[in-house]
């Protein structure tokens, strides 16, 4: 595959190949654009800059599978890292666009994860140079997630992650509604969805100081609840934002922006947070002391592993 060692993908070759090799002639040269990429300057690229972003922006369109869709992102996010943002709006709303269709058969879908993963991508990379462009895209994503099936989800989640990693405080206004779509999130049918929506409220509670204030007891419950049914990954992912959640609260990060006095919560009541975790788990207090009475506890054995994690 050394034919695909080029800077340009080879558009002549690539149409001469079976269907069969095309896949895999195309993740070669993503891979080595990638490397090409992280080593070159913007007047290596200058010239090349306009025809890359066509071919990648058309791979999007091209149903491209997991790793290869990654590498498309990645690219992109690099290429415009690196060289010239000129067209970077243009190549949003190519995403959103993408993500808007209203084409939900299957053979469309990952298309539309791969916008999902490029705007991510985009917004880690760039951050504040995207400007306002993010509401929309936040947008775009909760309103997709809606009707969105597992995979969607699992890497919707994982791209309002990486906007919030990447917009920082400046996204303040779409913290809520991204905290709300996370917590449903949080305890899906799906492991890997549960996984990442605690790595997207992870990254959240670094800005999102209703968090750790006022929202800390119905944070602390919805982990609770995320454990329960839950496997090791989820365990581990939910027990760091439930650890990190409640470090915060007992102290509370400089630099955070809080202008109005917050109360700090006491190391005793993070601790008595923990405790009614493990005694209790994510059930009220009256459901579970009748149930005890009856002889029975609702608190299964994967609330109190993921508790002792903390």
């Amino acid at each position: 595959m050394e034919q695909a060692h080029s800077p340009l993908l080879n558009e002549e070759l690539y149409s001469q190949l079976s269907e069969s090799k095309k896949p895999e002639f195309v993740f070669e040269w993503l891979r080595f654009l990638e490397k090409l990429l992280a080593a070159a300057s913007k007047d290596d690229i200058k010239e090349k800059q306009k025809k890359l972003v066509e071919q990648l922006t058309s791979l999007l369109e091209s149903s491209p599978g997991p790793p290869v869709r990654k590498l498309i992102a990645k690219n992109l996010a690099l290429l415009y890292s690196v060289g010239d943002t000129f067209s970077v709006y243009k190549t949003v709303d190519k995403c959103n666009e993408i993500i808007r269709s209203k084409d939900d058969s299957p053979s469309y879908l990952p298309t539309k994860l791969a916008g999902v993963v490029c705007l991510g991508a985009l917004y880690e990379q760039l951050g504040r140079m995207l400007g306002n462009t993010y509401m929309d895209t936040v947008g775009n994503l909760l309103k997709a997630m809606k009707s969105a099936e597992s995979q969607g989800r699992y890497e919707i989640m994982l791209s309002l992650q990486k906007i919030v990693s990447g917009q920082g405080a400046i996204a303040a206004s779409c913290h809520r509604d991204i905290y709300k779509a996370a917590r449903s999130c949080l305890t899906d049918r799906s492991m890997a969805v549960r996984c990442a929506a605690a790595k997207c409220l992870l990254e959240l509670q670094n800005e999102a100081v209703f968090m750790w204030t006022t929202e800390l007891e119905n944070v602390a419950t919805l982990c609770f609840k995320a454990f329960e049914g839950s496997n090791y990954d989820v365990r581990v992912s939910v027990s760091k934002l439930l650890g990190a959640v409640l470090a915060t609260a007992v102290m509370p990060k400089r630099g955070t922006g809080v202008r109005q006095v917050v109360r700090k919560t006491t190391l005793e009541e993070t601790m008595n947070l923990l405790a009614s975790g493990f005694l209790r788990g994510g059930s009220g207090f009256l459901r579970v002391s009748g149930e005890m009475l009856k002889g029975g506890s609702s608190v299964n054995r994967d609330v109190r592993i993921g508790v002792t994690q903390v």
